[in-house]
């Protein structure tokens, strides 16, 4: 169980008058240096564990545990990776300006796309056999207890897709580190609170490298010819949670006050009745 959420439950519960989305917007100021805030209050976060990566019986990096961080909740320009830089195009620009929070598909429950994360942890599941992977997963403890599947046997991708909220993934080792390319988006995923939208047209590589026991490297590059004038890249850093941390239930639609429960129209539907 995360300790991280038992803070934040905790908090939350004890102020019923806040709605989901100012408990959430407020628990989002996440991992910041070696502590991790949430609605004012800060929690220590132990140091990230020292010690070499550890690697598979195979010989590949292990990449199997529960981790912290390593995406963006606020704004996704303090995670540029040096000498990038966001050029949006006019169209995606006004799509920007003209959102507000209330619209943040995170507080409809809804998914969060790639780049983006949420306050909480995620799990990384490996093969740990003596047989070639065919799969790696990715299972979100944040917003609808949500996972990504990453198909790890050499397949391409399909020619024809279904457009989906983490789109189609296909991974390979490169030395020591994962990639993992993605396209079939459809588009309707925020990359964090600012609102900076995507398109169809996305196609995101993101590459994983495991630098020690206790840190994760990752970065992202995003190519969207629909919203962007050119791709850029991410960087981020997930760490290693502590021993006895595990996934907690997250069911978003229990506290959903924000979206329909607390009357507000459905940006993605029918308006509430």
């Amino acid at each position: 169980m995360s300790k991280l959420n038992h803070v934040f439950v905790a908090i939350a519960m004890s102020l019923p008058a806040l709605t989901f989305a100012q408990v959430h917007e407020n628990a989002a100021e996440l991992l910041a240096g070696d502590r991790v805030r949430a609605l004012g209050q800060q929690v220590e976060r132990p140091p990230a564990p020292q010690g070499e990566a550890p690697r598979l019986p195979d010989g590949t990096p292990d990449l199997n545990g529960l981790w912290v961080g390593g995406g963006v909740v606020q704004d996704m320009a303090l995670f540029l990776k040096e000498g990038e830089e966001i050029l949006m195009l006019p169209e995606a620009q006004a799509i920007k300006d003209a959102r507000t929070a209330r619209d943040n598909p995170q507080y409809w429950c809804l998914p969060m796309g790639v780049a983006r994360t949420t306050p909480y942890p995620f799990r990384i599941i490996q093969n740990y056999t003596h047989q070639d992977a065919t799969h790696l997963f990715i299972l979100h403890e944040g917003n609808i207890h949500s996972y990504r599947q990453v198909f790890m046997d050499g397949r391409e991708h399909p020619e024809y897709l279904d457009p989906t909220w983490y789109g189609h993934s296909i991974g390979w080792w490169e030395g020591d580190t994962l990639v993992i390319d993605t396209i079939g988006f459809n588009g309707k995923s925020w990359q964090d609170n600012q609102g900076y939208p995507i398109t169809e047209q996305l196609h995101s590589v993101e590459r994983w490298t495991r630098t020690s026991l206790g840190e994760l490297r990752r970065e992202v590059t995003m190519d969207d010819p629909g919203a962007y004038e050119k791709p850029f890249t991410l960087e981020f850093t997930a760490q290693l949670a502590q021993p006895g941390d595990e996934l907690m239930e997250y069911i978003c639609q229990e506290n959903n006050q924000f979206g329909i429960a607390g009357g507000h129209t459905n940006p993605y539907g029918e308006p509430a009745q």
